[in-house]
């Protein structure tokens, strides 16, 4: 029996293959019509109650199937491969598919710096307390599935508002000894993607691997992008109820940027650089061991160490964009460029346990363990670069900073699930976390005495979730957690003479607060959520007087925000015939984020911006499809709109000189996505991307890659060819 052609999901196969070993004539009874149907009805799911060690009920949980969607993944594109997560905002500033870009419910963006960022449940973020972007970028041909678990989580999975985001990448069929999968794609603007991998079963050990290698000359003149990753992991099991994995995977990239433009220049040609020598580059390393072990029906225990190395690079000719990058007429050379360097050390340590008990008839569960980090990261910046073009991370005389931040942190985390009736169960929790930063080193033009280099980490968080099952399909859900984000590096590095950092620097600290309905029927799909976020002790800039009067910038907590807002998804599902369906969705949300208590620097002096709404934080996303499919071909049309948002507090109207305040306006984006399964070893994607050529932007950043506009990419069209032996 043969059903891979006809399966979105690769690991159905496998579950198949096992079944006929164990119930061949059930197996070979099978309605193949039926099983496409209960695959490709939904491809969007909520997590079970819990999953491993890992406690999901009473939370906000969605699961992505990225194998059965039509989507871009070639290059990752972010708002259709989470078109059906309602609110989720993509800072989409190169098309090249080097890193998703994405937020929630006002957050920052930023490499997704609010979530905890996992790869099959392992670590992600660089440096947690330092620098939480997560630099690593698998390739999303790599990946079966996406879990998000919204900011309710964050007693399980620490410091980040957004709460976690998990990467589980795909599974190996057990039935088979050796498999192979080649994934090949060619595009606009001279995309070249490859993506290989093997893996099979010998015996009880479990292997994969996979080689990715993608170029792009991208949408933007001198914005050339070149990119590869690896990882191996091999899984041994030598009974039924324990499994060892060792995991090594890598990504690097190397990314020429265009440079940030004003205004008048988006206008005129959005495609048009300003910059031909400014590079960057991550290097990332993630080792993991991983065991999983289960003790008996109803105690299961995992324990994660894992680390993330390599560095950040980037050389560029760092000015804004009215700044003019030219040759002297003395010298007829460039000028030098600025060089900047971190090195990553970071380790991390995870227990945990989940245990199933019962009070009277009643089952209920107790999720907990304890979470050690240990992380170094040694950032050198403002090093002499040299005046020549090319990436070049070489410098002459000193570096202007040379720093380490070294974190020592331990957290413990409990929640216990007790079930009040057979319908409702409430399950709260708590989470201690006790550490500390230590920053040291050289800043060439500050006085070390006057640097603040101890943070301390000290936060009891608690939280509590509670579901109600209406029926079967249905159910509704409250939560609230506490939640932080920890002082980084950049928010304690005066960046020159004139700034100096408050000696009494808080960790940003608050809550998350859920409530939502879910509904999951024959046909129709629904799930509605109200939200808020309370955001205490947000960092930024003031001005004032040193003791000598002279005027000086602080680097402080400026104050409060708060988010709240609705999240809206309905799909609906209809079967034509045995061979055509079709389904359309709808995922929107409302959002209203504003400053409480607050002011900010502006010029040489302070702001009050109490009432402001908060930056790049749109107040209406709505992403909204609809799904044909017939036999084995299915087409995808999506339409994502982002209403307008500021650049920065201050919710500046008018453009600046240099482009890095002023409006964002709202944009529409139109998509057509197709998938022909031609065989059980041949697949064909077509996207055609932005396909009324829209010239946008997402977001005028303050700090990387330059303050201003960076342009998101226009129409495109790629094919990719799937192969699998």
């Amino acid at each position: 029996m043969k059903t891979t052609y006809i399966l979105p999901l690769v690991f159905f196969t496998a579950a198949v293959s096992a079944q006929e070993k164990v119930d061949s004539v059930k197996v070979l009874n099978l309605n193949e019509i039926q099983i496409v149907e209960q695959l490709n009805k939904f491809n969007i799911q909520s997590l079970p109650i819990f999953k491993g060690t890992f406690l999901y009920a009473g939370k906000k949980t969605e699961v992505i199937h990225v194998l059965g969607l039509d989507a871009n993944v070639a290059e990752k594109t972010a708002r259709q491969i989470f078109a059906k997560i309602p609110g989720v905002f993509v800072y989409d500033m190169d098309g090249s598919g080097n890193q998703i870009n994405i937020s929630t419910r006002g957050l920052d963006p930023h490499r997704g710096w609010e979530f905890n960022v996992r790869k099959d449940g392992v670590i992600t973020n660089t440096d947690m307390y330092g620098y939480p972007a997560s630099h690593y970028s698998m390739p999303m041909e790599a990946i079966q599935s996406i879990e998000l678990v919204r900011g309710t989580g964050s007693l399980q999975y620490g410091a980040q508002f957004g709460g976690m985001l998990n990467y589980i990448g795909k599974q190996v069929d057990s039935t088979k000894v050796f498999d192979f999968e080649s994934t090949n794609s060619i595009g606009s603007f001279g995309l070249l993607s490859t993506y290989n991998a093997v893996g099979g079963q010998i015996g009880k050990v479990n292997y994969y691997a996979y080689y990715s290698k993608r170029v792009s000359d991208g949408y933007r003149n001198n914005s050339r992008s070149d990119y590869e990753a690896q990882s191996a992991q091999i899984t041994y099991r030598p009974t039924s109820r324990l499994s060892l994995k060792a995991d090594f995977s890598r990504s690097k990239y190397v990314i020429q940027l265009a440079g940030q433009q004003t205004d008048a220049m988006f206008n005129i040609d959005p495609r048009a650089s300003i910059r031909s020598r400014n590079y960057y580059s991550p290097d990332i390393y993630v080792p993991s061991v991983s065991l999983n072990w289960t003790l008996n029906n109803r105690t299961k225990l995992s324990w994660v160490t894992s680390a993330i190395f390599g560095s950040r690079n980037s050389v560029m000719f760092d000015k804004t964009a009215d700044v003019t990058d030219k040759i002297d007429s003395q010298t007829l050379q460039y000028a030098n460029r600025q060089v900047d360097i971190d090195n990553y050390h970071s380790y991390t340590s995870e227990l945990r346990v989940l245990h199933e008990y019962r009070i009277g008839r009643l089952a209920s569960i107790l999720a907990g363990g304890v979470q050690l980090m240990n992380n170094d990261l040694h950032r050198r910046q403002q090093g002499k670069g040299t005046t020549g073009s090319d990436f070049d991370l070489s410098i002459t005389g000193n570096w202007g900073r040379d720093l380490h931040f070294k974190t020592q942190n331990i957290a413990i985390f409990i929640e216990n699930r007790v079930n009040l009736s057979s319908k409702l169960a409430i399950a709260p929790g708590f989470r201690i976390e006790s550490g500390q930063s230590k920053m040291s080193g050289v800043i060439s033009y500050y006085d070390p005495t006057k640097l603040q280099n101890v943070i301390p980490h000290r936060f009891p968080l608690f939280g509590i979730n509670t579901d109600y099952q209406l029926s079967k399909n249905q159910n509704i859900y409250v939560g609230f957690s506490q939640a932080y984000r920890p002082v980084i590096f950049k928010d304690i590095i005066p960046a020159s003479i004139y700034e100096k950092s408050a000696d009494n620097l808080k960790d940003a600290s608050g809550y998350n607060f859920e409530a939502g309905y879910k509904g999951n029927f024959e046909k129709i799909r629904v799930e509605l959520t109200y939200f808020q976020l309370l955001y205490k002790n947000r960092l930024g800039t003031l001005a004032q007087t040193d003791a000598n009067g002279v005027f000086q910038i602080l680097r402080t907590n400026i104050g409060n925000s708060f988010t709240r807002g609705l999240e809206m998804f309905l799909e609906y599902y209809a079967r034509i015939n045995e061979k055509t369906n079709f389904s359309i969705f709808t995922s929107t949300s409302l959002m209203e984020a504003k400053y409480l208590k607050a002011e900010i620097r502006s010029g040489e002096k302070n702001i009050n911006i109490e009432g402001n709404f908060v930056e790049s934080t749109p107040q209406f996303i709505s992403r909204n499809g609809v799904t044909f499919r017939y036999r084995r071909l299915s087409f995808t049309s999506l339409f994502s709109y982002t209403a307008k948002s500021y650049a920065d507090a201050l919710n500046t109207l008018q453009p600046s000189a240099n482009g890095s305040v002023g409006l964002v306006p709202a944009y529409g984006i139109l998509d057509f996505n197709a998938t022909c399964r031609v065989s059980s070893k041949i697949m064909l994607k077509l996207n055609l991307n932005n396909s009324t050529n829209k010239q946008y932007f997402t977001k005028r950043p303050q700090f990387y890659p330059g303050p201003g506009i960076w342009a998101s990419d226009g129409r495109s069209l790629n094919l990719t060819i799937s192969t699998h032996f």
